[in-house]
């Protein structure tokens, strides 16, 4: 496909965003490490079922802005973000999935800007994780005195940003693979505090491998080697500003229907969403339709099954035009 870029000066910031097709809209918001490609092959599908798609580069990542101070990440600046790109694209409302950071934007947004949010489609991350007793970076940071914790690693620049950047393909080839159903991310938790992440992932195997070409990671590794990591993981610094911006919606529920994919061995839902993941989705959007499980898969699932992800995709999208 033939992608149509565009950049943009959106909520005080340039932005990159693909916009494909024609139809009811759907935007697609990713996580770190990605960039919009993540979704290039729901975009495909997508476009061809009759919806105009747009994958927008997020803060920080991509060819987007990074902004270097953590507090251009918190929740009211990222939400602003989404509202302002639809406002650029003349844009009501709009149907909204994200995985990861992505996901929890569009939970965001949803509490925030409902009446600009048609469905939202979480990917892996039912909700944002959140102790009302404790901000998130202090209770990593307890977590990350026992073993290598990655959030941890990534707290204080600039050892992260600095070591990523020297080995964007490296980096980038073991965290794909870590994070896939063929790998284990609690592997790491066996290296003692103070090690590297690239150190702490186990060596994966060449490319390609049955869910990614060589061409397909020279895109991620191509734009990380221009970017660098800083605003990606500015995401993860921003963490206890964003709790605090939360704070004020415990316990509010949202209309707007919801929608969830999941995957066996996805490394959030087994280790940092709780025993029961789903119910801290349900408490937030009471509409939560449908949830589908896909068997093998670990959290990189939009590439690692990318024809099961489109067909629950289209499956949902038919659902919420039947109901508006």
């Amino acid at each position: 496909m033939n992608w149509n870029h565009h950049h943009a000066e959106i909520n005080g910031i340039r932005m990159h965003y693909v916009d494909q097709g024609e139809g009811p809209p759907v935007v697609l918001c990713h996580g770190f490490p990605h960039i919009w490609f993540s979704w290039h092959r729901q975009m495909e599908a997508l476009v061809a079922a009759g919806h105009r798609v747009i994958a927008p580069d997020m803060r920080g990542m991509g060819q987007t802005d990074a902004p270097a101070a953590p507090d251009a990440y918190d929740v009211d600046t990222i939400t602003a973000d989404l509202v302002c790109l639809l406002d650029h694209l003349g844009i009501p409302s709009a149907v909204f999935a994200g995985l990861d950071f992505g996901a929890f934007a569009i939970y965001d947004l949803a509490l925030r800007h409902p009446e600009r949010v048609t469905a939202v489609i979480g990917l892996e991350n039912p909700a944002a994780p959140h102790n009302p007793d404790e901000p998130p970076l202090a209770e990593y940071k307890r977590m990350g005195q026992q073993h290598f914790l990655h959030i941890e690693y990534f707290r204080e620049p600039p050892r992260a940003d600095e070591e990523l950047a020297a080995q964007p393909r490296r980096f980038l080839h073991k965290v794909f693979h870590t994070l896939s159903g063929a790998g284990n991310y609690f592997d790491c938790f066996k290296h003692p505090p103070g090690t590297s992440y690239i150190d702490a992932m186990a060596e994966p195997p060449p490319l390609p491998w049955p869910w990614l070409s060589e061409q397909e990671m020279d895109v991620f590794v191509s734009e990380y080697s221009r970017s660098g990591f800083t605003g990606g993981l500015n995401w993860y610094r921003s963490m206890d500003l964003k709790w605090e911006q939360r704070r004020p919606y415990e316990g509010v529920q949202s209309a707007v229907p919801a929608y969830f994919i999941g995957s066996e061995h996805d490394v959030d839902l087994e280790g940092f969403h709780g025993d029961d993941p789903i119910s801290l989705m349900r408490a937030i959007f009471p509409h939560l339709r449908r949830v589908e499980m896909i068997p093998g898969a670990g959290h990189m699932v939009q590439l690692e099954a990318s024809s099961e992800v489109n067909a629950f995709l289209l499956s949902f999208l038919g659902d919420i035009g039947e109901e508006s």
